[in-house]
């Protein structure tokens, strides 16, 4: 034993007694330090379901202990096992992992008298674990997985010209300049960039416990990182710098993998940062079941739920109900649910119809009900100069707080931000929407560049032209866009983006908009809305007739109101549309010749 360490605990799940145990100053065969549980400590009679398969080595290591006697019933402690002695353990997860029979992370577990965890007594980092997928399946042209990593228990990364003596933890500037002299001419820029970025990752990121994933002939392996890195002279080349890894005894068919977790692994890198879907691949394989059984022997807090059962929920959009049709004045819910399903199925729409037709105000009362509430809702206002970097992400001009100077800093935009709060983890089955108005008034092949192809394949992930991050449009994005017909010195939307969007029209001509205004005044002054039907009866073209809008502002209900209105807002509206026609626009619209028709046929006496 080493003196460098006090006597550590671990408390057994749900206020049970705590084990003890000390850390070995020698290393494993594995690359990981030794550890003692001692003589008297308690252990869970029972396992978690998925201990087994998730587990192996400290599954068997367990049973056998078992088997022979050193973990055996505890008169002390009812219900627990007991070891009945010293117990000498391959590193402190696997200690901890065998007396409380699930996974754990035995650096955060274990814990000093004063509460301080392992890691932190040994300096090393208290992150929390982060996962990685790690290229094995081609490594010039070997499959490393079948031949090398499962049968021996390994993960590698080639670096065959890198200098013996780096299997430290070197930071990102001492990797580079390495690489730089040892690749000199081996290698281009961008591949010895890579490079370093892969040395850095699998020398200093990654730590014992991280989970560590690999593809091989369509299947998925998942396993835990054990030991440190270590550098040997790998005669091939292939591999020499390795890690030990305990890998599960099961993988899984790519096919049944959630697409999210699909979309992390297709990145094309050596080394892959996982840990934004780590919880995916935490329930892989698990019953709702098996994960709440886990969570009851890992969670101490009965309020919280395992990070793998709530990446699981299911994305759901609400059914519209008659509440919020009568709140919106459309006539029917079947009309809300048709819109409903067609956000579902296509996750891009756009409404479109002449000004006044209230597109903006369903699009966002329509968000906030399907996504759950305001805080889900980013709306923004597309014009003629809006670009790709105010829309998605560019340099822009920004101050440092503490210098003042003014530099120009990578920023995001509206739907990156929307994107980036949509996928974090907790957020992936609630609904986020983002609202697009005039969505025709921006060129937009200049605005979405290479989103253009995610709109289409969100399975699919690209490589930014900015930030160089590889990146995908979330499931639970859904957008939102809404389009004035009347505008016609705005080009039309092109057929690509067409494709990309499913259209919905709301017309003067149709419902829910015909009867808006009717519904909407409730049997009071439906004289407003005779004078809009009859005005939109005589307009021919349908991109031009008058939304319902500017008849149910508060304004048109004081003295003079309509006349205003009429004379301010809608007759110029029209005078635009004829211009160079010679059309007598108060004679043909104004608000006396529409009474007069109304009143010969009967509807209602002259105002």
């Amino acid at each position: 034993m080493t003196d460098a360490y006090p006597e550590l605990y671990l408390r057994l799940p749900k206020g049970g007694p705590e084990a003890r145990g000390r850390l070995l100053g020698e290393k494993g065969a594995r690359g990981s330090q030794k550890f003692v549980v001692a003589e008297g400590s308690p252990a869970q009679a029972e396992v978690v379901p998925s201990f087994r398969v998730r587990k192996p080595a400290s599954y068997r290591t367990r049973e056998g202990l078992i088997a022979e006697g050193a973990l055996r019933k505890s008169e002390r402690w009812p219900g627990c096992l007991e070891a009945a002695r010293d117990i000498e353990c391959t590193s402190p997860s696997a200690a901890a992992e065998i007396l409380r029979g699930c996974s754990v992370n035995g650096w955060g577990e274990w814990k000093s008298a004063d509460g301080r965890p392992l890691a932190q007594l040994d300096q090393m980092p208290t992150t929390p674990n982060r996962a990685w997928r790690i290229r094995g399946s081609n490594v010039s042209g070997v499959n490393l997985v079948q031949r090398l990593w499962l049968a021996e228990g390994l993960v590698t990364v080639a670096a065959s010209r890198l200098r013996q003596g780096v299997a430290g933890s070197p930071d990102r500037d001492l990797l580079r300049t390495l690489v730089e002299e040892d690749y000199e001419s081996a290698a281009t820029y961008n591949q010895k960039q890579e490079l370093v970025e892969t040395l850095h990752v699998f020398l200093t990121r990654m730590k014992p416990d991280d989970t560590v994933c690999t593809l091989s002939d369509g299947r998925l392996y998942v396993g835990k990182v054990r030991g440190t890195p270590e550098q040997i002279v790998s005669e091939d080349g292939r591999s020499n710098l390795r890690r030990a890894v305990d890998w599960q005894d099961t993988s899984y068919e790519w096919e049944e993998l959630p697409d999210e977790l699909q979309q992390k692994l297709s990145v094309q890198h050596d080394v892959v940062d996982l840990t934004a879907v780590q919880a995916l691949i935490d329930g892989l394989g698990l019953t709702d079941e098996e994960l709440a059984d886990e969570a009851d022997a890992t969670v101490s807090d009965p309020s919280a739920e395992l990070p793998a059962l709530t990446a699981r929920r299911p994305l759901e959009l609400p059914e519209p109900d008659q509440a919020l049709t009568d709140r919106l004045n459309v006539h029917e819910v079947a009309w809300l649910s048709e819109v409903r399903d067609l956000l579902w199925d296509e996750k891009q729409l756009i409404f479109y119809g002449p000004p006044g037709t209230g597109k903006t105000h369903l699009a966002l009362e329509l968000a906030k009900f399907l996504g759950g509430g305001p805080e889900q809702v980013k709306l923004v206002q597309f014009h003629p100069s809006y670009s790709y970097e105010d829309f998605f992400e560019g340099y822009r001009p920004k101050e440092d707080q503490e210098t003042k100077e003014v530099a120009f800093r990578l920023t995001a935009g509206p739907l990156r931000e929307l994107a980036d709060h949509a996928k974090e983890e907790g957020n992936r089955h609630i609904p986020h929407f983002l609202i697009i108005d005039e969505i025709n008034r921006a060129n937009l092949a200049k605005v979405f560049g290479e989103l253009y192809f995610l709109l289409e394949y969100r399975k699919e992930s690209l490589r930014l032209t900015y930030s160089g991050d590889d990146f995908s449009l979330p499931d639970n994005l859904f957008i939102i866009g809404t389009m004035n017909t009347a505008d016609r010195s705005i080009a039309l939307v092109d057929a690509a983006m067409r494709r990309r969007f499913a259209f919905v029209e709301l017309s003067p001509r149709t419902e829910p908009t015909s009867g808006l205004l009717r519904r909407w005044l409730n049997g009071k002054d439906t004289q407003r809305a005779d004078l809009l039907d009859e005005l939109n009866s005589r307009i021919d073209d349908t991109d031009f007739r008058i939304g319902p809008a500017y008849l149910m502002k508060p304004g048109v209900d004081r003295d003079g109101g309509l006349e205003r209105v009429w004379r301010t807002k809608i007759l110029p509206l029209l005078e635009e549309h004829h211009y160079g026609e010679g059309v007598d626009i108060e004679k043909r619209y104004g608000l006396a010749s529409l009474r007069a028709a109304i009143a010969a046929r009967g509807d209602e006496p002259v105002a």
